[in-house]
């Protein structure tokens, strides 16, 4: 299983410039809530860019409520008003690109919660899921091969583990944006260590035994190089201690 990493700039530009011709179409024409936007294809044609393009910037308004798509039915406006609906978009629109540090203080803060879920919900299907994650990222990691997809498909399956599908949907918005800003940052510069499979293996054995405090313990102690990263010595004062 690969994860596919978008050109972020020109992928950005592309979707805002589409979103805001969507806001500019709607508004043009009155759209009202309930009402029902052209087809992917002809917005595509309109707007002079591929389907593909149209399709995720319609995911993305869904994502924050301002769209409805239906299957087999079509894309439809939301029960929100224009107004509300014009500021949603502008906030969108100027949303600015999340720095790595925000990220990863934000993946932290979710896996110490997903790991104890995890460890409490897992079934014998995701420990399997696990494990088969471990040793992908063990085998390479042993290689010195660059082992960075398979750590944080690791950390996908532990979130998958914790039965908890917004948790789940926010650790897959924001796996792609670290690939990439680990990948700027260089804070994964190939120097591995056995160390850190241990690390893996504990966290795969806490869950597997389902002692939560204990896969919660784990699971701070390999982030630990990436506590130092962000916070230095005032992490603990910064990310808490519970």
């Amino acid at each position: 299983m690969k994860l596919e990493i978008l050109t972020k700039h020109e992928n950005r530009n592309i979707q805002n410039g589409i979103i805001s011709k969507i806001r500019d179409l709607i508004n043009y024409k009155n759209l009202e809530p309930g009402d029902k936007l052209p087809a992917e294809r002809v917005l595509s044609e309109k707007f002079g860019v591929s389907r593909s393009n149209v399709r995720e910037a319609i995911q993305k308004l869904e994502f924050y409520g301002i769209l409805n798509s239906k299957p087999q039915s079509g894309t439809f406006i939301a029960n929100i008003g224009q107004i509300a609906m014009n500021g949603m978009i502008d906030d969108i629109l100027s949303l600015e690109e999340q720095d790595f540090k925000s990220l990863v203080e934000t993946r932290i803060l979710l896996e110490l919660k997903t790991v104890k879920l995890a460890a409490i919900r897992r079934t014998e299907d995701d420990l399997e899921r696990l494990k088969q994650a471990f040793k992908a990222y063990k085998t390479k990691m042993i290689a010195g091969d660059d082992c960075l997809e398979e750590d944080l498909l690791f950390h996908l399956a532990i979130a998958s583990a914790s039965k908890n599908s917004t948790m789940n949907t926010l650790m897959l918005l924001i796996t792609p944006e670290i690939i990439v800003a680990y990948d700027q940052d260089r804070v994964c510069d190939g120097d591995v260590a056995l160390a850190e499979v241990k690390k893996h293996e504990d966290i795969y054995m806490a869950i597997k035994d389902q002692n939560p405090q204990l896969a919660k313990e784990k699971m701070k102690l390999h982030f630990s190089k990436l506590y130092d990263y962000i916070y230095g010595k005032d992490r603990e004062i910064k990310i808490g201690k519970g």
